[in-house]
């Protein structure tokens, strides 16, 4: 027998009455009036018992469906589910790569949420198919969708968005969007963003450690143009408008070689992680000096680097995920780009 919801109307409010409905209903499962797996009036019988149209009793289950508050069994009627996230703050966190840098994202930001929020992380791998996939499946599931938008095309060259991604995007209300590390104009509608300026970053960055690298006579940056994961090319745009403005011969490899020839008073800016290894391993294996003989920056801190004592350019991780939380918990629609240190230590 299904039980008797109160439904909680405010005749005199501005708020649509099917989102009185939800709200309602999502109080008394929070509250534990209404238990998992319990049945609820069908559409017919509230809209009798409170005196409200069945279209707008209809579009409130709909909407309770779709946020997975409820599920309707065929012959039978309708029945509470997942309760025990109704209460929380539902978000859908979507990272391109596992990396430990976007974990670090990832961890603050849900720290910084606290016990009040669920937060499911999907990782997309660069993919279209996989991120269009878990938007479409998810849609309506969550309060909240935090994206961060790195694709690759069939060249594995990275872009920001394609055609189709902006499409399902544009599907996610503004309200319950934000996008973080990479934003681009593309998307249109109010919504937030804390995000990094690749060119700007690095070009300001090199800024910053010019004294250190005026003793070096060439700058070279590896750049993985087919990784997997692939980076931005605007970190590059701004690696090369520094070297041509401020006049240092360079140079941008696709990837650490074995063998490599090494010149004195070169320093190399490595982003992927298995070329930083590989070039301190033939750095020491051939008895060069950091910061002597050979000069080494780091993209993205991370804290062996630290321990190591590599200089790195790098957004602050750690703070991207806490602003991220922070403008969800406060509602806020602004557009944020994040601080992006030069650490200088002794590998130039």
């Amino acid at each position: 027998m299904a039980r008797t919801v109160e439904i909680k109307i405010n005749e005199d409010s501005r708020i649509p009455k099917y989102k009185q409905i939800v709200d309602s209903i999502i109080d008394d499962v929070a509250k534990g009036k209404l238990k998992v797996g319990q049945k609820i009036p069908s559409i017919n019988e509230l809209s009798e018992a409170a005196y409200l149209s069945r279209d707008t009793v209809e579009k409130a289950y709909k909407v309770l469906k779709e946020r997975k508050v409820i599920i309707s069994v065929k012959g039978k009627g309708y029945y509470t589910a997942k309760t025990e996230l109704i209460s929380k703050i539902n978000v859908f966190f979507m990272i391109n790569k596992p990396s430990s840098y976007k974990m670090i994202i990832f961890n603050h930001f849900v720290n910084t949420m606290g016990v009040n929020a669920h937060v499911n992380l999907s990782i997309y791998h660069c993919e279209e198919s996989l991120f269009i996939n878990a938007i479409e499946k998810n849609l309506g599931a969550f309060n909240y969708y935090v994206i961060m938008p790195h694709f690759k095309d069939t060249d594995l060259n990275h872009v920001s968005f394609t055609p189709n991604v902006l499409k399902t995007i544009e599907r996610i209300p503004k309200d319950q969007l934000l996008v973080v590390d990479n934003a681009k104009p593309e998307i249109k509608g109010n919504y937030g963003s804390i995000y990094q300026d690749f060119k700007e970053d690095i070009y300001n960055a090199l800024i910053e450690g010019m004294d250190r690298l005026k003793k070096y006579d060439r700058l070279i940056l590896v750049y993985p143009s087919k990784s997997v994961h692939p980076y931005p090319r605007r970190i590059v745009h701004g690696f090369r408008y520094f070297c041509q403005k401020f006049d240092f011969e360079f140079e941008i490899l696709d990837e650490i070689y074995d063998d490599m020839e090494f010149e004195s008073k070169d320093v190399y800016i490595t982003i992927e992680e298995m070329d930083l290894v590989n070039l301190l391993r033939q750095v020491r294996a051939r008895n060069l000096v950091l910061g002597k003989d050979i000069g080494v920056i780091s993209y993205n801190e991370t804290p062996l680097k630290e321990l190591l004592g590599i200089t790195v350019i790098s957004t602050d991780f750690k703070a991207m995920g806490e602003t991220a939380a922070y403008m969800i918990l406060k509602n806020k629609k602004e557009k944020v780009k994040n601080v992006f240190k030069y650490i200088e230590r002794n590998s130039v």
